[in-house]
């Protein structure tokens, strides 16, 4: 990459997960090993520790459609704060989850950072599910499932707006990566939105290059760069059993790297999160060993 920083940040949140453990993520990376395997890369790391999460057991859940909506609200715009100061110091930021409505924070943060140099970011999502309800068409009233429409300045505006603008980024300039899983009404979001969705039909198809190649043409037309939002749960259950939503038929082990490599080889990449790693789901930290593994291939480690 361009920058030799690395800020890691965690986020030890699952209050937008319907299951709870995804808060241990960013300790199961740590120990997994991450921090010293960056610095291996020739990095020079940081962390800066974890942003302050409102915990389940003292907190009202709220509204239904939308559960403990004010308290994500709340970590988002920390976190965001977070990411923006970082990146306005040179540093690339790598946020730990947490579950994947943390992204709402990050992203938000890269939107305030670029705004200050009137330049905008890209986002390539990789994950088994859209992402894309809202408050009126989740069955679940689970906001991890929501974060990508609230990026795209659909849903509720407590996260909407935390990036200070909404949209937080363009929908043309999104593209969705190991999509296999939607729910019925949320197909409609996706159709209508203008973003790029490349489900696991187009992996098998065309491959992963071919499809890496179009998400970064994507991402990076006409922007700054793209954030790389990685739910582990896009890899097949079988590599990444540690994940609180699994889905059969997910990217292979060697497609995922193969992935973070092309990415890192464009020379593109901005920022970085790493979600949905759950160790209570775990076999003796299997997934955010992997996780590592893919952080190291998105940020420069080669076979030869």
């Amino acid at each position: 990459m361009k920058n030799s920083h690395i800020a890691i940040i965690g986020a030890p949140m699952d209050l937008g997960a319907g299951r709870r453990g995804v808060d241990m993520g960013p300790s199961a990376l740590r120990l997994a090993g991450l921090n010293d395997k960056l610095a291996s890369l020739g990095y020079e790391v940081e962390d800066l520790g974890n942003v302050r999460v409102d915990q389940p057991e003292t907190t009202p859940v709220g509204p239904t459609e939308a559960r403990y909506l004010p308290q994500i609200a709340h970590t988002c715009e920390r976190l965001a704060e977070m990411v923006e100061q970082a990146a306005d110091k040179g540093r690339v930021p790598l946020v730990l989850g947490g579950d994947h409505s943390i992204a709402v924070g990050t992203v938000s943060g890269m939107a305030r950072h670029f705004s200050k140099t009137d330049r905008k970011s890209g986002l390539i999502w990789i994950d088994a599910h859209a992402d894309m309800n809202t408050p009126a068409t989740s069955p679940s009233g689970n906001v991890h499932g929501m974060p990508l429409a609230c990026l795209i300045g659909m849903g509720p505006r407590e996260l909407t707006s935390i990036s200070g603008h909404a949209p937080a980024i363009d929908a043309s300039k999104v593209a969705i990566i190991g999509l296999r899983s939607v729910d019925d009404v949320e197909r409609f979001n996706v159709r209508g939105a203008g973003i790029h969705p490349f489900t696991m039909r187009d992996i098998d198809e065309r491959g992963m290059v071919a499809v890496i190649q179009d998400a970064l043409a994507i991402a990076c037309a006409d922007t700054a760069g793209f954030h790389l939002s990685l739910d582990m749960d896009a890899l097949e259950p079988r590599e990444a059993p540690g994940v609180g939503t699994p889905v059969r038929g997910g990217i292979t082990y060697r497609e995922a790297h193969l992935a973070m490599e092309l990415l890192c080889d464009s020379g593109k990449m901005t920022s970085m999160e790493i979600v949905e790693v759950n160790p209570v789901l775990d076999e003796a930290n299997r997934t955010a060993l992997l996780a590592v593994e893919l952080a190291m291939s998105a940020l420069g480690k080669r076979i030869l």
